[in-house]
Parts: C-alpha cells; structure tokens; sequence
C-alpha cells in the first residue's frame, strides 16, 4: 500500500478532484505488472507523468479536450457520473471499464453516431497511456515546476514532467487530473453509458449543422 504521498490541504489550489489519493494510486498500480515497483518509482518522483497499461483495471477513451468536457459535463448533470479523467496533451482521458474500447466505437456506428462524433482514440488490451503526475505543484495545481530526479527513462514513465497552464484544457502542454482517482475501486463507465454521452455531446453541434444546411441561400440580389 502506498504511503509517501504529501498531505495536501484542501484549498481552490488543491480541489480534491485534482491529485490522487493513497487509495486512487494502489488503484493505478494495479494496472501495472509490478505494482510495487510503480510505487517505489512514484515514491522518488511523485510530480512525473507515468506510463500505465490497459485493458486490465481500466480502458481510456481518448477524445479531444472540448468534445470531451462536453461530455464530461454531460456525465455529471444529467447522467451517472464519470469515473477518473484527466487532461493531456490537448485532449480528454475518459477512464472506462475494461472492453469498452473495444465495443463503444461498434456501439457508434451501430447507432449511426459514428459521423458526428469528432475523432476518438480507444485504448485497451495490448495499449498504454501516460497519465499525469499523482501530485500537483503548491502554489501552480498542475506539475508546473520540476522535481529533482535524474533523466534515465523508466519503464513507467518519462524522465520530464510536464508544464503548462492548468486552465487551458486544449494546450498540448497541459498534463492535470481533472477527476483523479480516491479509492481502490472506482466506479468506471461502460461502452453503453459513454455511447449515451458521445450523442448527447453531439447533438449541438450536429443540429446547428443540420440547421445550416437546411437554410435556404441568400442571393445578392435579394439581399441588396
């Protein structure tokens, strides 16, 4: 079980959203072939971004940084929730129970979403994603600043934390939690519950197309 993680106040600096707790990181490492050795890696650099495999204790689905906060905000005021997300290189981590990257891109073209759904990237057996530092930076929320450890590349992770401004979701350079894991074993939507966010994170901006399509043209000569 981990227990080097800093205690962290909770303050509009440190929501409890935006850093992992001991529970959420044992729950990280068992996706990991060798938990014990993530722990001791996060143990000397708890403010570098990790490298964590699928399609055992979690898919991700990968979608971009605006489409997915529609969703996201879809999740939580109409639907069930949203288990951990986090931002990442100008897109949305979407964790999703095991398969639902397999399933959730038949689920879209059997639904006849699949068109207006911006590009998605679905990650499970056999895939890897880098997920944010576990710990935020006082003072910054994110991994602004960089912690003292060598360069030599792990198995887990790159040697660099990542910087960039927290509130701008869409950077290339942002690396945060925006709904970090706090237990052992979070609740994680399936292929079904994020099919019923994609469409309604949709629909605006299919329907303003439609919309635009169905408007008749304006000459010149009936606007003059």
């Amino acid at each position: 079980m981990s227990d080097w993680l800093p205690e962290t106040p909770r303050t509009p600096d440190f929501p409890t959203t935006s850093y992992v707790t001991l529970a959420g990181a044992d729950w990280l490492a068992s996706a990991a072939p060798r938990p014990d050795e993530l722990h001791a890696l996060w143990a000397l650099r708890p403010a570098a971004p990790s490298v964590l495999p699928c399609g055992t204790a979690f898919d991700v689905i990968n979608v971009p940084a605006l489409f997915g906060r529609r969703m996201v905000d879809r999740l939580w005021s109409d639907g069930p929730g949203s288990g951990p997300v986090a931002a990442h290189r100008g897109r949305l981590l979407l964790f999703a129970a095991p398969g639902t990257a397999q399933r959730l891109p038949a689920l879209l073209v059997w639904e006849e979403w699949a068109a207006a759904v911006p590009p998605l990237l679905y990650h499970g057996t056999g895939d890897a994603v880098t997920v944010p530092p576990l710990h935020p930076h006082p003072g910054t929320g994110t991994a602004g600043a960089r912690p003292a450890y060598t360069d030599t590349p792990s198995a887990y992770g790159a040697p660099d934390a990542p910087s960039g401004d927290p509130a701008d979701l869409a950077s290339p350079s942002t690396s945060r939690w925006l709904v970090a894991p706090d237990v052992r074993k979070p609740w994680l939507p399936g292929p079904d519950v994020l099919l019923w966010a994609c469409v309604r994170a949709a629909r605006p901006v299919a329907g303003a197309k439609r919309e635009a399509a169905a408007q008749p043209p304006v000459s010149a000569l009936a606007q003059g």
